[in-house]
């Protein structure tokens, strides 16, 4: 049996490398970011609200890593493109995306109130798939 000549650090080794992360301003999304970073990718980090982005991003830079922010409503198409401009304008390309983003009203969705549904819906499913066609529209466009 041969003998693994590379560490897990640099099985990993995420340095030169860009990633978004949506929804990154706490929890999972949080913990990815900082994942990422510790890994050597810049970031830039997305919240709907910048009382979450801000402290965020901070603690991010605080640690030494590379790391920018956009308020950023996935469920807005303008906004994403927005991101994807801000993240090429900052580091000159996008390798990762980490569609993290989602809303929720902990209800069931059989007694959820139509307008909560569409935006739950509008976050959940359609501005995944916005983030998406923006960065492969971009990269068919290289």
């Amino acid at each position: 049996m041969e003998k693994m000549t590379k560490t897990v650090q640099q099985l990993f080794d995420l340095s030169g490398r860009v990633a978004i992360v949506t929804g990154g301003s706490r929890g999972l999304g949080l913990e990815m970011a900082e994942g990422l970073a510790e890994a050597g990718a810049s970031l830039m980090m997305c919240a709907r609200r910048e009382q979450w982005l801000a402290p965020a991003l901070q603690e991010m830079t605080a640690k030494g890593f590379r790391a920018e922010g956009r308020v950023c409503d996935v469920a807005d198409a303008h906004q994403i493109e927005t991101v994807v401009a801000a993240t090429m304008e900052a580091f000159g390309r996008v390798d990762i995306l980490i569609n993290n983003a989602g809303i929720s009203w902990g209800e069931r969705p059989e007694t959820m109130a139509l307008e909560k549904w569409q935006r739950v819906l509008e976050t959940n499913l359609t501005g995944l798939s916005e983030q998406d066609d923006r960065l492969i529209s971009r990269e068919s466009d290289r």
